[in-house]
């Protein structure tokens, strides 16, 4: 596959993980091992850089990179919550199965309604990675009002 063709799959990749245009998304998680192409592409897709974890302000998307040994999941996921907008999401990337850190679904379906969160849809982001797209349960969102 040429370079212009991957730069158009992952753009794509973007888009159907829920991301768009102006988009303030923040990373966290990141490591040496992280897929940088497809990081590039989000921040084409969306038309600025991510932001880190000491942004402060509020974000529409947070990019999650976790792996098996990164520790507790949940707190990572509440940590994940402090600056997400209402009506946010987070993408938890996560390695493939068979790859190094690999996360079993059933550990992310266990932490996810721990967190308060409520899993949506799970693809591949990339050749090692996967997304795994998580909200706050609209049940959840109408209580905080």
């Amino acid at each position: 596959m040429s370079a212009t063709a991957d730069d158009a799959d992952r753009a794509g990749t973007a888009g159907r993980l829920g991301l768009r245009p102006d988009m303030v998304v923040q990373e966290l998680g990141w490591d040496d091992d992280v897929d940088n192409g497809l990081r590039a592409a989000i921040e084409g897709y969306v038309g600025a850089e991510m932001v880190g974890g000491d942004y402060g302000d509020v974000v529409d998307a947070v990019l999650l990179w976790w792996r098996e040994d990164d520790g507790d999941l949940v707190d990572s996921l509440v940590d994940s919550l402090t600056d997400l907008a209402e009506g946010g999401a987070i993408l938890l990337l996560t390695p493939k199965v068979g790859r190094r850190g690999y996360v079993d679904a059933s550990d992310v379906a266990e932490a996810a309604p721990i967190a308060g969160l409520a899993t949506t849809t799970t693809q591949s982001a990339s050749v090692d990675w996967s997304a795994t797209k998580l909200v706050t349960p609209r049940s959840a969102r109408g209580a905080k009002r």
